[in-house]
């Protein structure tokens, strides 16, 4: 076997560069990047290869660890998981920084490849510049912190470890059941020494995604539970957009007349004029769901992990009779609350099920109450997303303003806040794969990185990210990266005065307003923040406006706008659309104020209503 002598910096990108992927029947890139803030753990050797080959794996740079890397995951998001970034960091806090964007890709079982720098793996210098000692075991570094937040976590400690190591993390993230990010750590020395690779390691591989096939007997059973049901629903996540199954999810729909509603991440997996399109289910979803989820006697859902939003905490479900069919790639999610599993990929699985149900159809009564309700609630957040003359417009009227002018293929990205429900709600797919967000691990600061990622990923189209004014507050510096990369974004900040939906929720739970909203903190000097100048400064163009329809002209402008635009307008920081779903959150059991006593009684309520069983 021929051998290649290379270091294992060069060996890795050599090895990621090799790798392809078909699309559409098309061979592309498996990785479409890297993103990277160099340091001494990561600039002199891994940071020279990546220089070496900028034009075969071009690299990024970074402003803050983690959110580079939440613009390679929502870049990854985008493209439905077919291609992936690099993140690269060096050893110490670079490398912390990018666990919370980890546990981002973690939790919404998304791809991106860490390379962060570690420690010597000969310890000769230890204890070395940014090193964290853990004094009974050497062999622990900040790295582990990774191992948690990774579907696979290895550290290089021997140049000849990657020849077995990297293909396991490449598989890992193309995995469509086991997909997560994956962590290489690598140590400092390691990444300059040598090895002879075989040239094998090297050859062009060209992926695809597998598309695990149902077993007979679930697909069985799972269809002579259906056809027991009299009132069924179907929940679609997103894991429908990583299977490409949104016509099957359409067809089964009609075929079967099935009212189809939306996890969050499922959103704009079908579009708002579709005859069975409910809308989105949950703690952020509207009452056409919601009450058609109380109702229902079978949900079959499909690529979703259920998560107490969607289920509404698993009170959603009223029905004493109801029952669940999960449809899921991962026998994990597949298999969560005494579901009947159907686990296998969502579109070979919608299309066997969908065999073996035959002729059977929900009764029309069941699917014109779907009708009624989904009119009803239209009419509701028509009126509440309607223009305003109000002093201070609502969430709702600053995001009504941007849908009622907004383009089909105009795509919104929210994250974290209270912009996600009121955006999820007004923002009725006008096309499919126009809304997307971050809701896993609802992480605060993904709203302009994702922004990022996704128009990075769809360069053709108007990327709208809505963002509040304590989401920028904590990171705004992937402006400067729209900018001087010319991927430009439409950014609208709705500035409510601190972190009002957690305000909210402080108040909902009985408690007094405290440390949430600028005005109920203990800041002493509070000075009102300028968002357009300082969006400006960073190259952006921006205005700031103070009523909505001052916002919908801006808007026409930023659209003719060839750089990143932001556009601030104050908003009201206690109006919120009309929520129809229990969520969970924590309740004092000992209430000290009248308040607290109706807190806890609206919690033992809900609590009554949730479904049994793990």
């Amino acid at each position: 076997m021929k051998k290649i002598k290379l270091t294992c910096a060069h060996a890795i990108i050599k090895h990621l560069i090799a790798q392809k992927i078909l699309i559409d029947g098309k061979k592309e890139q498996l990785f479409a990047g890297a993103f990277g803030i160099f340091g001494h753990g990561n600039v002199a050797c891994l940071g020279q290869a990546l220089q070496e080959n900028q034009d075969k794996l071009p690299t990024y740079r970074g402003h803050h660890e983690q959110n580079m890397a939440l613009t390679g995951i929502a870049y990854a998001r985008a493209k439905r998981r077919k291609q992936f970034f690099v993140a690269t960091s060096s050893v110490g806090p670079g490398s912390t920084n990018m666990v919370t964007a980890s546990a981002v890709a973690m939790s919404n079982r998304l791809p991106i490849l860490f390379l962060p720098g570690d420690t010597y793996a000969n310890r000769m210098p230890d204890p070395v510049l940014q090193q964290v000692e853990h004094f009974n075991n050497p062999g622990i570094t900040q790295n582990d912190a990774f191992k948690p937040v990774t579907k696979y976590f290895d550290r290089i400690t021997r140049p000849e470890q990657i020849l077995q190591t990297l293909p396991q993390a490449i598989q890992t993230m193309l995995d469509p059941a086991d997909c997560g990010p994956a962590c290489l750590s690598l140590s400092q020395d390691v990444q300059g020494e040598t090895y002879e690779y075989p040239e094998e390691f090297f050859k062009e591989r060209v992926h695809n995604i597998r598309r695990p096939r149902p077993d007979d007997f679930q697909i069985k059973q799972a269809a002579e539970q259906i056809k027991k049901s009299k009132n069924p629903l179907l929940i679609s996540g997103g894991g429908v957009f990583y299977s490409d199954a949104m016509e099957d999810l359409s067809n089964f729909a009609i075929k079967h007349n099935i009212p189809v509603t939306q996890t969050v991440m499922g959103y704009s997996t079908m579009k708002r004029d579709h005859s069975h399109f409910l809308g989105p289910i949950g703690g952020l979803g509207g009452k056409a769901a919601n009450n058609l989820a109380k109702q229902t006697d079978l949900a079959i859902a499909v690529g979703t992990k259920l998560a107490d939003f969607t289920t509404g905490s698993w009170a959603n479900f009223e029905n004493p009779d109801f029952s669940l069919v999960s449809v899921n790639v991962s026998r994990f999610d597949a298999s969560k609350h005494l579901a009947q599993s159907v686990i296998g990929d969502a579109k070979v699985s919608l299309q066997e099920l969908s065999n073996a149900l035959g002729d059977w159809k929900a009764p029309d009564e069941w699917h014109k109450k779907s009708r009624d309700e989904l009119k009803n609630w239209n009419d509701y957040v028509d009126k509440e997303s309607g223009p305003t003359n109000q002093e201070l417009p609502s969430y709702a009227h600053a995001v009504g303003a941007i849908y009622r002018n907004s383009d089909p293929t105009d795509i919104a990205v929210t994250a974290a806040g209270g912009l996600v429900g009121e955006v999820v709600q007004i923002w009725r797919p006008k096309e499919l794969n126009t809304h997307e967000t971050e809701w896993g691990f609802s992480c605060m600061s993904y709203e302009i990185s994702g922004a990022l990622g996704v128009k990075m990923a769809n360069p053709d189209k108007e990327v709208i990210a809505f963002v509040g004014d304590g989401s920028y507050l904590l990171f705004n510096s992937d402006i400067y990266s729209s900018v001087i990369t010319n991927n430009k974004l439409i950014i609208v900040l709705c500035d409510n005065g601190g972190h009002a939906v957690i305000n909210r929720l402080q108040l909902f739970k009985g408690g007094k307003e405290f440390n949430c909203l600028f005005n109920s903190s203990k800041a002493p000097n509070l000075v009102p923040v300028n968002f357009a100048k300082h969006a400006e400064s960073m190259g952006a163009k921006s205005e700031e406006v103070s009523s909505i329809s001052e916002l919908e002209e801006a808007f026409k402008r930023a659209k003719k706008s060839d750089v990143t635009y932001l556009i601030s307008i104050k908003t009201h920081s206690y109006e919120w659309l009309e929520g129809s779903a229990y969520w969970e959150s924590p309740t004092l059991e000992m209430p000290s104020t009248k308040e607290n006593e109706e807190a806890l009684k609206l919690h033992k309520e809900g609590k009554s209503k949730q479904r049994q069983g793990v």
